[in-house]
């Protein structure tokens, strides 16, 4: 069920989308006309082209393919490119790939965005006091933003509206004040001054670079879809566009009716602040960093707990730092960010350096957006194709001459194509893997089974193991088993038990499914549980089996007192205790390159991942593991000789 913010637009809920989905895309009038103009002459072709492009680039990219196109494709309210993939992954085997390498560039701009947005901020300073230490100021702020991500932002989030709306209207007003002076500059909305940019300023194509970074906050704005709702964006994004143009627009006024040739390290964002609002304008600024910082953020941690749900991704430990639905917490991911934070700022030193690096990933991601949107339109919209290859021809002419121009940044980038590359390969890995030890796995059918597991329950001539015996299987049909699980139980250490619990997590498309049903098979010796969780929801087995039992119990559907005399007139219940079978790579495989490297590097993520016990929240005391050996390419030749 839809949350009701999804359903109406309300006030409340168009505030709290101004402080959740709009920060990073608000804060780029900090750098966007700084960059594109650079140390280059001001010029009416420059400042009317630039100012050009950056209204159509908003236009197209962000009103029409995000705003109007991209936000329908939401995954029961949820928005991102894995609930895309999601939607469209039954179409076709490959969407997997577009979906990592979206992922995976996405991933890495929340790395390159908190430096860059923070330190634009900070750099205000310097008109004040040239010799401030901007640096150390900026790792300080990135210490506070990332060390309080453990807390959650229940406190601040309430603040968040009310701050970015006070931003967005400082935006428009000092904007539009200096428009006033110099009215002209609105003739650059014409399309012309764009085209006669690219055609005639000296490499004018290599500035859509620059000029791309007016639109790197979209994606990211689709990814925090769950959190407001479609029509709250919608009515949002009409106030910040208007704010956005009119803060570009003054800026350029300004550079017109200055009378400097060069901005010489000036930033056209601080000048068209009056001298006395200065300070004002740069706390202002640096709130709506740290805030957009944190957006960003927390979609990384949303993106990672999805790719966990989807099974493209190592297991990590994630908590809930607030009851507020969907706010998450990784550990791993928040320090891995925080690191390259730091990296970012120390190696480049200054924002003009990291605008260079900035963009290139996330026109990748935009271009992946745009593959899987296709199949969606065509198969789950049901768009006319004509009009499905009218809007990829568009968006892929649009994005490719972004991607292009955004190939002279892969010298300052090269860092961060290291780190979207390890993201990818990580999830390929994770998939494939799993893929291939998937098709290892050998189901039984449990009803040939069910009558040994009685007559084992029964028989007094073995000890009994445990009361209650749990087993996680990932059999989907209910009527089937893993052999390995029979195999623990019968011919491994034959374990005798009262009740024998089999236990599945069906994985649901939605994001936040939260269903069980229970099937007794036979005689109320042996169940299976069925967990239908959403992607979003932390799989807490432990918790949520014990809240099966008490509704069993309380419907006397089941008896839980302890089974010994010299306990259960005590009225105590009976012990439960989990097997968790764990797989290893045996020495007696005999692999391919390809797939020796593949399962190789999927086990050692798996030793560096998060164990079972954890991922699904089991108590460590009431869980038994037992190794497995995997033969899945056996020694067939073996050359060996009996001696006489």
């Amino acid at each position: 069920m839809q949350n009701d913010i999804h359903k109406k637009i309300t006030g409340a809920g168009v505030l709290i989308t101004l402080g959740i989905i709009f920060g990073d895309i608000g804060t780029s009038p900090l750098y966007v006309l700084k960059a594109i103009m650079g140390e280059r002459e001001i010029s009416e072709l420059l400042v009317y082209g630039g100012l050009s492009c950056v209204f159509w680039t908003l236009t197209i990219q962000t009103t029409f393919k995000y705003i109007s196109l991209t936000l329908q494709a939401d995954n029961h309210g949820e928005g991102g490119i894995f609930s895309l993939y999601a939607l469209v992954k039954k179409h076709h085997k490959w969407l997997y790939f577009p979906a990592f390498v979206g992922a995976g560039t996405m991933l890495a701009d929340g790395i390159i965005t908190p430096p860059i947005s923070v330190t634009s901020a900070i750099e205000g300073l310097k008109i004040i006091s040239p010799d401030i230490p901007v640096i150390p100021i900026v790792i300080f702020i990135l210490i506070i933003l990332f060390a309080f991500q453990q807390f959650g932002t229940k406190i601040v989030g309430a603040a968040f509206g009310p701050i970015m709306l006070l931003w967005f209207s400082m935006l428009f007003v000092l904007g539009i004040r200096q428009v006033f002076f110099v009215p002209e500059i609105l003739k650059a909305i014409n399309p012309v001054y764009a085209y006669e940019l690219l055609k005639n300023y000296p490499a004018g194509f290599w500035l859509l670079g620059s000029v791309f970074l007016a639109t790197t906050g979209a994606e990211a704005l689709y990814s925090d879809l769950g959190h407001c709702g479609r029509k709250n964006i919608r009515i949002s994004w009409m106030f910040v566009k208007a704010a956005l143009i009119a803060n570009y627009f003054g800026q350029g006024a300004w550079m017109l009716s200055s009378g400097k040739t060069h901005l010489l390290g000036a930033n056209p964002f601080y000048e068209i602040m009056p001298l006395w609002f200065l300070w004002i304008g740069i706390g202002i600024a640096t709130v709506a960093t740290f805030i957009a910082s944190q957006a960003l953020i927390t979609g990384s941690f949303t993106l990672i707990s999805e790719a966990v749900s989807l099974n493209f991704w190592p297991r990590v430990l994630i908590k809930y730092p607030t009851n507020i639905k969907g706010q998450l917490y990784i550990p791993s991911i928040n320090w891995f960010l925080f690191a390259g934070c730091v990296g970012a700022v120390l190696f480049f030193q200054e924002s003009a350096r990291m605008e260079a690096a900035y963009g290139f990933n996330i026109s990748i991601a935009m271009m992946m957006t745009t593959f899987l949107m296709t199949y969606y339109l065509l198969y789950v919209k049901k768009f006319p194709t004509w009009i499905v290859v009218v809007i990829l021809i568009v968006f892929v002419s649009v994005e490719s001459c972004f991607f292009v121009a955004n190939l002279l940044k892969i010298k300052q980038a090269w860092a961060f194509l290291l780190i979207v590359f390890a993201i990818i390969f990580t999830m390929y890995v994770w998939y494939r893997g799993r893929k291939i030890l998937n098709k290892l796995v050998v189901f039984l059918n449990i009803n040939e089974h069910l009558p040994t597991l009685v007559d084992l329950s029964h028989d007094n001539t073995i000890s009994k193991y445990a009361s209650n015996l749990i087993y996680l299987t990932s059999a989907n049909n209910p009527r089937q088993i893993e052999r390995r699980i029979i195999y623990s139980i019968i011919n491994r250490n034959p374990k005798r038990a009262d009740i024998y619990w089999f236990i599945h997590v069906d994985r649901t498309n939605e994001p936040y499914t939260m269903e069980y049903s229970v099937d007794p098979m036979f005689d109320k010796k042996v169940f299976r549980i069925n967990f239908r969780l959403g992607f979003r929801i932390q799989p807490r087995v432990n918790l949520l089996f014990r809240k099966v039992i008490e509704e069993m119990v309380a419907k006397k559907e089941l008896d839980i007192s302890s089974p010994y005399k010299s306990l259960s007139k005590y009225k105590l219940p009976s012990d439960f205790k989990f097997v968790i079978l764990e797989r290893f790579l045996s020495i007696e495989n005999e692999f391919s390159l390809k797939e020796g490297f593949i399962l190789n590097s999927y086990f050692l993520l798996r030793r560096i991942g998060l164990p079972d016990t954890k991922t699904f929240g089991l108590d460590t005391s009431d869980v038994t593991i037992e190794k497995i050996p995997l033969i899945i390419s056996p020694v067939t030749t073996m050359p060996l000789k009996r001696m006489e």
